[in-house]
């Protein structure tokens, strides 16, 4: 990594304890008093607000360190929506996967239509740098619309059937939603979906991966990545 390692001046507790305890919220469908338990089970005390804490502070600069799969002029996007309830109020997360189910981007939005979904390809534009060979939807025409404005050029399928990659790779999200008991806010959805999205994506090896020994490889592999980009050597 080019990049400095991560600060924890001022923290009563070392790196690698700090870093695990981000690793199994972001990971595993757990709680952060399942964490907390987890943990303690080990002889380290930590409350559930201070593993909280850990998340908000340290889970964003992880992520931004976590080294992102190289665009191709050969991917294929999917995208697809989905409701959230915050606060009993419907707002939309906006997720585009490409053909090996590798998160690209998210997005939480009030609105569904044309205008959110142009922010979500301008945002996925600026990302990649790249244009995808392909862009595959459901049949919402909003996407339509926003390609016509924002990559004309570019192959649009839409139909439902064709869009399960994006449609599965919102089932962990729901499971992570239904341990949380839902979010509090816009910010704190969108936050927590760009942590964990990150570290699935390093640790969820893709349909390539399918023998026991490369699926054992590649999580070695992107354990070492991860105590690198936490800035603890284990």
């Amino acid at each position: 990594m080019n990049q400095p390692i991560a600060h924890y001046k001022n923290h009563r507790f070392p790196p690698e304890i700090i870093a695990r305890a981000v690793w199994l919220y972001y990971r595993f469908p757990l709680s952060l008093r399942h964490v907390e338990e987890m943990l303690l089970e080990r002889g380290i005390a930590v409350s559930y607000e201070t593993i909280r804490r850990w998340g908000r502070k340290h889970g964003p600069d992880y992520a931004r360190r976590i080294r992102r799969k190289s665009p191709s002029g050969n991917d294929v996007w999917y995208l697809d929506e989905v409701a959230v309830r915050i606060n009993g109020r419907k707002c939309w997360l906006w997720r585009a996967v490409d053909q090996d189910g590798y998160v690209l981007d998210e997005i939480v939005q009030n609105r569904r239509n044309t205008k959110a979904a142009r922010r979500l390809l301008t945002r996925l534009l600026k990302k990649q740098g790249l244009l995808p060979k392909r862009m595959v939807t459901d049949k919402l025409r909003s996407y339509g619309a926003a390609k016509r404005q924002v990559m004309p050029g570019v192959e649009h399928r839409s139909h439902k059937g064709l869009n399960n990659r994006a449609e599965n790779s919102h089932v962990p999200f729901r499971k992570r939603e239904h341990m949380r008991q839902g979010f509090r806010s816009i910010g704190s959805l969108q936050h927590f979906v760009s942590l964990f999205s990150a570290v699935r994506n390093l640790f969820v090896p893709d349909h390539t991966k399918s023998s026991a020994n490369q699926i054992r490889n590649h999580r070695l592999q992107a354990m070492a990545q991860w105590k690198a980009v936490s800035g603890h050597i284990v």
